[in-house]
């Protein structure tokens, strides 16, 4: 069977289209406390959760949980612990060796405990990926229920990289053999102000 007949056979045969279905989200809403919600579902998935009451304790906390990082890329102004400088003209090749990242999220999501990151911060794409390990500063006042109202938040952003973390990186294969680390962080720390 040719190219031709191949996509003719297609497009005979598609599907009738389906309306989207109309969902009533205030089904969904629950009162719940947003916070301990979310730092249950951090560590759920494989993260830890640390809280401070003021930005000021953010460095001496992030030594606590990471004593024997020394290639430190920290893109936020709330930390001093940077080791390494990044710019928008830093190849991503010349991170490879970064044990810690510190960069802020913008909101968190307490049914699953992922956070919204997006390249407005860090510049380099690559670098919750690369590193050994990830902290993130989140605002406790910008966690939100679930994933409708995180799309919600993000729908008319700019079209800009930006992604949903949750947890370290895991991948399992069919033999159930779970790898932590194997396509971005070994460790992911949420940090909540």
């Amino acid at each position: 069977m040719g190219r031709e007949a191949i996509l003719n056979s297609i497009k005979k045969n598609k599907p009738e289209l389906v309306n989207i279905p109309k969902i009533d989200i205030q089904l969904f809403d629950e009162e719940i406390d947003l916070v301990e919600t979310f730092k249950n579902n951090v560590q759920l998935v494989g993260g830890s959760i640390a809280e401070i009451n003021q930005i000021n304790n953010l460095d001496s906390e992030i030594k606590k949980l990471y004593p024997n990082a020394k290639n430190i890329v920290t893109h936020i102004p709330e930390s001093n612990l940077g080791t390494i400088e990044i710019t928008n003209e830093t190849t991503p090749h010349s991170l490879k060796n970064v044990d810690l990242t510190i960069i802020k999220g913008e909101f968190g999501i307490s049914e699953n405990g992922a956070v919204w990151i997006s390249e407005d911060q860090f510049p380099i794409r690559v670098l919750p990926f690369i590193t050994n390990d990830l902290v993130i500063l989140l605002q406790k006042e910008s966690l939100c229920l679930h994933m409708y109202n995180a799309y919600k938040k993000i729908f008319d952003r700019r079209r800009t990289f930006g992604l949903f973390i949750s947890g370290p990186s895991k991948t399992a294969d069919i033999e159930q053999c779970l790898v932590i680390g194997a396509q971005g962080a070994m460790n992911l720390t949420v940090i909540l102000v």
